[in-house]
């Protein structure tokens, strides 16, 4: 058995500010979505995809690959986006297991009126206090995680949510 390799202070120290800022963030990005939209950070990232491709369309489980979740969540965040018109599910003529999320006209439109507030919270809460060096070391290590994080024989061995 492999003896545990405890956090030294260091360690310790940058894992509690991480895990403290990563959840007052995300409920600050939540609160400005839901009253300015009333919907959550992951519709809005979902919708944002979405505006991202040339048709506004992605395949349910690419969709899911891209934002790092199950296909379970996914479809229970289409299925809200789909109640304020903003997305619409279209079956896959090549494959019958597959279907495709779209962002409606409506969707694009709620999108672009949410996007300037969203945009304006998020250079408040990180970029408004990073240097320029800062926000590439930033980006520098966000990226070294998830590439850990996203490799067959790294530790998220219970396989990726979207696969799920």
């Amino acid at each position: 058995m492999e003896e545990t390799r405890w956090l030294n202070a260091e360690q310790q120290h940058a894992w509690r500010a991480y895990c403290n800022a990563s959840a007052l963030l995300e409920d600050t990005i939540d609160q400005q979505l839901r009253s300015t939209a009333g919907i959550i950070h992951l519709y809005y990232t979902v919708m944002v995809r979405l505006s991202e491709t040339s048709d506004r369309r992605l395949r349910m489980t690419d969709l899911a690959e891209q934002l790092k979740i199950s296909r379970g969540r996914l479809t229970h965040a289409i299925r809200r986006l789909e109640e304020d018109g903003w997305v619409r599910r279209e079956n896959c003529s090549t494959d019958k297991r597959s279907q495709f999320a779209v962002l409606t006209d409506e969707g694009m439109t709620a999108l672009a009126r949410i996007a300037p507030g969203h945009v304006t919270t998020v250079r408040a809460a990180i970029f408004d206090h990073l240097s320029s060096e800062q926000t590439r070391a930033f980006t520098e290590i966000c990226e070294t995680i998830l590439a850990a994080l996203t490799d067959p024989q790294g530790p998220a061995t219970t396989g990726m949510p979207w696969r799920r």
